[in-house]
């Protein structure tokens, strides 16, 4: 088993996408719209494999005023790696002035990552 893809409700589309492709460099397929639900997504993929990225929206959808507290996903995490690029990313972060969850670390489970809101807030785990 593996898992092919998670999906992420975006208030702003592009926003989100811009965010993963410039950060974490996936590749993005063309927008599907579906004019009959108002419905619209992309897909973003990593070309080293794993699990996609499904960002969909439509418009005027409530999304959850906060994410991390309501059961369901909580997080997800995207390995960059090396420790070294865990810091690498938390310092591009903090300078672009996103919001860092927790500074780089090694956790209770063993992971060394750092965590960020990404720009609608939902936690990302960039891990080793």
């Amino acid at each position: 088993m593996k898992i092919d893809h998670l999906a992420i409700w975006a208030e702003d589309l592009e926003l989100l996408k811009d965010f993963y492709t410039k950060y974490f460099d996936m590749d993005c397929g063309k927008m599907y719209h579906n004019p009959k639900k108002n419905f619209s997504s992309y897909f973003l993929r990593s070309a080293e494999g794993g699990a996609a990225i499904e960002l969909m929206n439509i418009p005027g959808k409530d999304a959850p005023a906060s994410r991390g507290d309501l059961k369901g996903l909580a997080h997800f995490a995207i390995s960059v790696g090396s420790k070294e690029k865990v810091d690498s990313y938390a310092e591009r972060f903090r300078a672009d002035s996103y919001t860092i969850l927790s500074a780089p670390r090694i956790t209770g489970d063993g992971y060394y990552e750092c965590a960020i809101a990404d720009p609608e807030g939902n936690y990302v785990e960039v891990v080793a």
